[in-house]
């Protein structure tokens, strides 16, 4: 057995039949992301140097997709962690990264918190605002929808620094943090959105990743480069369990005298939603590739995954719906929570509309 294949084992053991209690509860235990997390799962790309597993991209991947299978509110979680873990492996200075990423394989968890109230899709307005003050530093801001924040002992929170910006590691209990959840968001409900609010928060300078201030655009395109194709595998996920209850629905229930697959219009759909997995999946492995041999294309494959996957995502749970009708609008069930779950694919980590955008300047960067 290899370690993903070791890994994906753990996690199918841990989430079981419980997905659908946890989507309903609006929570997941408290424990479970603990025991994963001290098991290494939740950032699995982390060197073994640090404690981590140290898987490949393609393998977290794939890891991801299989989370994203059982429950898309744990792999939220999961991309969540990546993300701080990454930021912190990719700005921290070497005691930085020694000390937090052992803490986030051991069974810390963390958040990080891009969005505010009036900077969404356009990051460069971001407000939160980092100040030096001698030895320490003092936060003022306003985060919104920062999944897993409610789970979190770190923030890893993005905001204006000196002239440009930094990341700062931002302990979830320090005075003047509060951490509000969302309640009953549309999907992933047992994610752990919440919005923070940072209320002169005063830190030691060495929280700040780096100690220096960077630009606010590499800064933020790096950390979202890793959610983009984490969320992209997540959707792969979606779709393989869409598929999964389609599929098996249609060739067990009979009506007019066959099975659902034999008719024609049902089975258009699962064609479908097989040529959506197969797509999705390969343009995962190819972005995971690039970011394997650290290609510079990363940065537009990670867009195009994560585009593809989450409209086909979408698009594949509502089809699934369609083919279970009754049997699949239970609430807590696995079409049901994926057709809520999908949606927000399609928003978070770049909308569709911001994604187009970013693809289509590629396309005219390609007109010779």
């Amino acid at each position: 057995m290899t370690l993903r294949e070791e890994l994906a084992t753990l996690l199918s053991e841990e989430v079981g039949d419980r997905a659908g209690d946890w989507d309903l509860a609006g929570a997941i235990p408290l424990e479970t992301l603990r025991r994963l997390g001290g098991e290494g799962v939740l950032c699995a790309e982390v060197p073994a140097e640090f404690g981590g597993r140290g898987l490949s991209g393609l393998d977290n991947g794939e890891l991801t997709a299989h989370a994203g299978t059982l429950c898309s509110s744990l792999r939220s979680v999961m991309t969540s962690q990546g993300m701080a873990a990454w930021t912190i492996q990719r700005f921290g200075t070497r005691e930085q990264r020694s000390k937090e990423l052992a803490a986030l394989t051991r069974g810390d968890l963390a958040a990080v918190a891009f969005s505010e109230p009036q900077a969404g899709s356009d990051l460069s307005a971001i407000a939160t605002t980092v100040v030096d003050d001698g030895d320490s530093v003092v936060l003022n801001g306003h985060k919104v929808w920062s999944t897993a924040s409610a789970y979190a002992d770190v923030l890893v929170v993005f905001g204006r620094y000196q002239d440009g910006a930094a990341a700062v590691l931002v302990p979830t209990r320090a005075p003047g943090v509060t951490v509000r959840p969302i309640p009953q968001p549309l999907g992933c409900r047992a994610a752990g959105h919440a919005d923070v609010l940072l209320e002169d928060v005063r830190l030691p300078a060495t929280r700040v990743l780096s100690g220096a201030s960077v630009a606010l655009g590499l800064l933020t395109t790096i950390a979202l480069t890793y959610g983009r194709l984490s969320v992209a595998w997540g959707c792969v996920g979606i779709i393989r369990a869409c598929l999964g209850a389609a599929a098996s629905h249609a060739r067990d229930r009979e009506q007019f005298g066959k099975p659902l697959a034999e008719h024609q219009l049902v089975a258009r759909h699962l064609a479908e939603m097989y040529v959506a997995e197969q797509t999705a999946t390969r343009l995962c492995e190819h972005a995971s590739g690039c970011w394997d041999s650290r290609s510079a294309e990363l940065s537009s494959a990670s867009v195009l995954a994560k585009h593809a996957a989450a409209g086909h995502a979408a698009h594949t749970a509502s089809a699934a719906v369609q083919i279970l009708a009754s049997a699949g609008s239970v609430d807590g069930g696995t079409v049901a929570r994926a057709y809520r779950d999908a949606k927000l694919m399609q928003i978070i980590e770049g909308s569709e509309e911001i994604c187009q955008l970013i693809l289509a300047e590629r396309a005219l960067e390609r007109v010779t």
